[in-house]
C-alpha cells in the first residue's frame, strides 16, 4: 500500500496559548473505495512553546586595568538583564553567572559588593 509522509510547521496566536492542537487529516481518491472510514484520522499533539529570551548587560566601566596588590581598584556597575521577548510568561529562570574572581597566584581580581 502506498504511504504518504507530510510535516507541518504550525505557527499559534500569542493570544491565546493551547496546550495540544487537534488535527484532521482526510484523504480522497476518485476511485469507489470498501472502507472510506479508514481515509480520515483525528490526532491531538501536544503543543510546545519556545522560550524567546534575550539576555543583555551594560557596565560603567569601559577599560579595566589591574593595579598592584596595595593599591585600590575603581569600582564600577555592571547590570546583567535578562528580557522576555516572547508572549507568555516564563517561571523559574536561572541564571548562573561566572565572575573572575582571582587572578594570578590568587590575587583578587574582583569582589562582588551588591546583588539586586
Amino acid at each position: 500500500t502506498p504511504q504518504v509522509s507530510l510535516t507541518l510547521e504550525l505557527q499559534f496566536s500569542c493570544s491565546e496559548l493551547l496546550d495540544h492542537a487537534q488535527l484532521t487529516l482526510r484523504a480522497t481518491s476518485d476511485s469507489t473505495e470498501r472502507t472510506p472510514q479508514d481515509n480520515e484520522v483525528q490526532i491531538s499533539v501536544p503543543v510546545r512553546y519556545e522560550p524567546d529570551l534575550f539576555l543583555s548587560s551594560d557596565t560603567d566601566l569601559r577599560r579595566y586595568e589591574l593595579q598592584p596588590l596595595d593599591t585600590s581598584s575603581p569600582e564600577f556597575s555592571t547590570t546583567v538583564q535578562v528580557h522576555n521577548l516572547g508572549c507568555y510568561p516564563t517561571h523559574n529562570v536561572t541564571l548562573h553567572l561566572a565572575l573572575p574572581a582571582l587572578g594570578p597566584r590568587g590575587a583578587p581580581l574582583l569582589s562582588l559588593t551588591q546583588l539586586l
